[in-house]
């Protein structure tokens, strides 16, 4: 039961990830727009590689497929965080189900205490369970959903799938509030 719950969590993020392209040009899905240079699609191909690496190789079920920056080493300095010109969205947006395909297979077969193992992570630390990597990779990919929202309100403004129209004007109206008046103090003022 609680294997099933966390991939309902994680599958919940991942949905909202992908959604986070809708509607988007090339431009806008590969653009950083903050000082970190975080971007929408480098976000989709960082989990790639987080749910094969974590929920697939570590588990004792390699990766159907070779991620090209695994296989030139590219992984280790940030390549997987920006997708190159030949990687299409369409490229990297299948390779992520495939991903979540590989990943919900080791949810459905492995025991939560099945041992594990990070081959990259210090020899002291790597032995573990696949119920630890599969909270950390639940963690990782909703942390990574909020910056793909946050990223997307700054490209055009929307502000995550649920809210309803007019709730971009609301927080810039409630932005321009007075900050003096009831519940404020004067040092805001």
């Amino acid at each position: 039961m609680i294997a099933e719950d966390l991939q309902r969590y994680l599958q919940a993020s991942r949905d909202s990830i992908v959604s986070s392209l809708d509607g988007l040009g090339e431009y806008d899905v590969r653009r950083p727009l903050v000082p970190s240079g975080t971007n929408l699609l480098g976000l989709v191909k960082h989990l790639i590689g987080i749910e094969f690496g974590y929920l697939g190789a570590s588990a004792g079920r390699p990766a159907p497929v070779t991620l090209p920056w695994v296989e030139d080493k590219s992984i280790w300095e940030n390549g997987d965080l920006w997708a190159k010109p030949t990687e299409s969205r369409e490229y990297l947006v299948d390779l992520y189900r495939a991903a979540w395909k590989h990943s919900d297979e080791s949810i459905a077969e492995l025991p939560l205490d099945a041992p594990a193992e990070v081959e990259w992570w210090p020899e002291h630390k790597r032995q573990t369970t696949f119920g630890h990597l599969l909270v950390r990779v639940t963690a990782e990919t909703a942390q990574h959903a909020g910056h793909c929202d946050v990223v997307r309100e700054l490209i055009d403004g929307r502000s995550g799938a649920d809210n309803p129209d007019g709730y971009y004007d609301l927080v810039l109206s409630m932005a321009s509030a007075p900050t003096t008046g009831p519940g404020t103090s004067s040092r805001n003022a």
